[in-house]
């Protein structure tokens, strides 16, 4: 076999040189230059048995597993299939549930939008060098720490006589306090117990996923755009409609899929802070952790995929991802 010589330069349009069949491992070298689509699926085997076998194969078994008979009396699993699971999803209690939960994760996400979109903006347009590595660090710092200890560090914070009700009180706004706390649905005995207190802390922990898929939306945003808008006599109110907030579009539809569902799947919040009641997080923990019923717990975990699945099904419906 003739060998090019490498020490000669090689043109852009000439193919890469055979390797050097008598180097070491060079048999084994040629052999893949030679078969590249085999060399390419050798690569991409390992990460696609990982995602078909253990990702989807363990969520197609849990699926599976939802279809199981639990028996009451004797608190084991039956390998008998049954729809019961499912169709006792749309029972009252469980409903409930669900509505419960669907409600916060709505309203989690458009919070977070809308504090997240004046931060990632400035962050796109404004910052440079060490100001942006300032604010990088600011957003991602509250995820270096611990979920556990931020969800018990904010009981803390919003318990009875907790620093947010003595900051409150200097403020001379506890009356205010309280009358929030005495409406329904929202309110509740104290912050720590209310459902705005549950708000709150679902809102700190995901924020910071909501503001970096913003803020890469809006770095990608071509400053002619803006120029040219300015140049053809738009407001800056009909800029932002019309050119920037189509083009951040695809950024909040990703950094709502993260904070719809993540708040749909906690368990430890609802658990730490709110007024008792279940959520689907906790419900899916109830049932598999301390019940034992298997089955019901996989149903449930049907409900945040599809309900994820029908909100991207309208997401890609309103090409929010067309300039992915």
């Amino acid at each position: 076999m003739i060998v090019p010589d490498s020490s000669q330069p090689r043109s852009p349009s000439q193919p890469p040189p055979l390797p050097n069949p008598s180097g070491p491992g060079g048999a084994l070298a040629t052999f893949f230059y030679r078969r590249p689509t085999f060399f390419l699926l050798l690569l991409l085997l390992p990460p696609l048995m990982w995602f078909g076998i253990v990702y989807i194969g363990a969520l197609l078994a849990l699926l599976w597993q939802g279809m199981y008979t639990f028996d009451d009396f004797t608190m084991t699993v039956q390998p008998t299939l049954t729809a019961a699971n499912f169709a006792a999803l749309f029972s009252p209690a469980n409903y409930d549930i669900i509505l419960r939960t669907l409600c916060m994760a709505l309203a989690v996400t458009a919070a977070g939008a809308l504090l997240a979109f004046p931060l990632a903006y400035y962050m796109a347009r404004y910052t440079r060098g060490r100001t942006k590595a300032f604010f990088y660090i600011a957003v991602m710092m509250p995820m270096w720490a611990s979920y556990i200890v931020k969800a018990y560090a904010w009981t803390l914070l919003l318990a009875h006589d907790g620093v947010l009700q003595w900051f409150l009180q200097h403020l001379g706004l506890e009356g205010a306090l309280q009358a929030v706390l005495t409406v329904p649905g929202i309110g509740g005995s104290t912050l720590s117990t209310s459902h705005l207190g549950r708000f709150m802390v679902f809102v700190y922990i995901w924020l910071p996923f909501m503001i970096l898929p913003i803020q890469a939306a809006l770095e990608r945003l071509p400053p002619s755009l803006l120029m040219a808008s300015a140049d053809l006599g738009a407001r800056p109110g009909q800029t932002f409609r019309y050119v920037i907030l189509p083009l951040a579009v695809p950024g909040i539809a990703a950094g709502s899929i993260f904070t719809f569902s993540l708040t749909m799947g906690d368990f430890i919040v609802p658990q730490l802070v709110g007024p008792p009641g279940y959520f689907i997080g906790s419900m899916v923990y109830a049932q598999q952790g301390a019940i034992g019923d298997m089955p019901m717990a996989a149903a449930f975990t049907l409900v945040p995929i599809v309900l994820i699945g029908i909100y991207l099904t309208l997401a890609k419906r309103l090409g929010a991802f067309d300039a992915l």
